[in-house]
């Protein structure tokens, strides 16, 4: 009697289906990838965002009146296009209010958010961050 080497279908329907099971978690975290570079990219931009202003206010004393007045001052080359929205112009900036000790910050940017409408794969709000 010849014994002949070579797989037993039983063992070539288990690696199928282990590799079935490998691929499938793998599609799973590809899916929400694209989502997590652009949130990655948003929080960077904020960061850079809110930095910059910090550092005109460092040196000028008062907050920038607009984005554009970073551009033009040169703190940054260009404003930032928000990833979600695909703009640079969605941005929502939020201004100083007028104190009785600073009145030359009054009505500059003191913080920026973004525009979008959605939330994060954490639950939170882009708006909100």
């Amino acid at each position: 009697m010849r014994h002949e080497r070579g797989f037993t279908l039983i063992e070539l329907l288990i690696v199928i289906a282990i590799i079935g099971i490998i691929a499938g978690i793998a599609v799973a975290q590809m899916q929400s990838a694209p989502k997590k570079a652009k949130e990655s990219v948003l929080k960077e931009d904020l960061y850079a965002l809110r930095d910059v202003i910090d550092q005109y206010f460092a040196d000028k004393g008062k907050y920038p009146e607009s984005l554009d007045t970073l551009v033009q001052e040169g703190y940054l080359r260009k404003v930032p296009v928000d990833p979600t929205t695909n703009s640079s112009e969605s941005w929502q900036v939020v201004h100083a209010e007028a104190t009785d000790e600073d009145t030359e910050g009054a009505g500059g940017i003191i913080d920026v958010k973004s525009g979008a409408d959605g939330t994060a794969l954490d639950g939170s709000r882009y708006a909100d961050w």
